[in-house]
């Protein structure tokens, strides 16, 4: 396995296993050097704590930039989730523009929309910011809502609106999260310019926040591995289930996904490939 140097840039959640707290373990646990550039500082997610304490830290991505650009350095992959302000999606773009190694990847979570709506505090302006960005990414990692305004295609779970949703975005690497077969499966569906191939699982009938988080890490550090668009989708997709699974009998725990003790068997995983 080639050792890849990632850049991951979103926001820190300093407690809820969302965002940064998860991405860099993750992507540690898969075997590779993992870089960070937050864009955001929140006190907890924004899920049931009442309103966190929020600090902006785009103003100075900038200074970040700079000094990276002073000393050379390059990154073998660029990977986003929650960015929450269009100058932080500025950042972004300067990065892949100046310090992705030839060769290199450009993965983006658009961590923007669930349920047919854009999170609060995002407007339509940032929503089109963010769509400019994927439209960069090799690979894009949505969920149905974000997805449906990728392709300017009405919000839906049924089986036709997907289909609908995977036929627009031909031509596209899409790994698409939340998609079920029935009521007791979900899973994701991957498009390639081979096609549509899909991956499900169990549905468990509780969420947590974090495990969009989890899921776009997992296959990102798979990927970078060397592994299929495919094999990584299906990979997260399992270690994701797993992780609710643990964390599914402890009501304590209902602000995220315990994740750290099944990390082994993510490592597992990768190395039976």
């Amino acid at each position: 396995m080639a050792y890849k140097r990632i850049l991951t840039v979103q926001d820190i959640s300093c407690l809820g296993q969302c965002s940064m707290t998860v991405a860099l373990p993750v992507l540690s646990a898969c075997g590779h050097e993992t870089c960070i550039l937050p864009s955001k500082l929140l006190s907890t997610h924004t899920g049931g704590f009442g309103m966190p304490a929020v600090q902006d830290l785009s103003a100075g991505m900038e200074a970040v930039l700079r000094h990276w650009q002073s000393q050379r350095i390059i990154f073998d992959a660029v990977y986003t989730g929650y960015l929450g302000s269009v100058a932080a999606i500025d950042a972004v773009e300067k990065i892949v523009d100046t310090m992705l190694a030839p060769g290199g990847v450009f993965i983006v979570d658009p961590a923007m929309a669930d349920h047919g709506k854009l999170y609060a505090g995002l407007d339509e302006n940032y929503a089109q910011q963010m769509l400019r960005l994927c439209s960069r990414a090799d690979v894009v990692l949505p969920n149905l809502t974000e997805a449906a305004m990728m392709t300017d295609l009405p919000y839906s779970e049924n089986s036709a609106g997907i289909e609908a949703i995977l036929d627009r975005l031909e031509g596209k690497t899409v790994v698409l999260t939340g998609v079920g077969n029935s009521p007791e499966e979900t899973g994701v569906a991957v498009r390639t310019d081979a096609g549509v191939t899909r991956y499900s699982h169990k549905r468990i009938a509780r969420s947590y926040h974090g495990t969009g988080d989890l899921f776009a890490a997992c296959f990102t550090g798979a990927w970078l591995r060397g592994l299929t668009v495919e094999e990584a989708a299906s990979i997260a997709a399992e270690l994701t289930c797993r992780c609710v699974e643990n964390t599914y009998d402890d009501p304590a725990h209902w602000y995220g996904i315990r994740f750290e003790s099944v990390l082994p068997e993510l490592i597992r995983m990768l190395e039976e490939q």
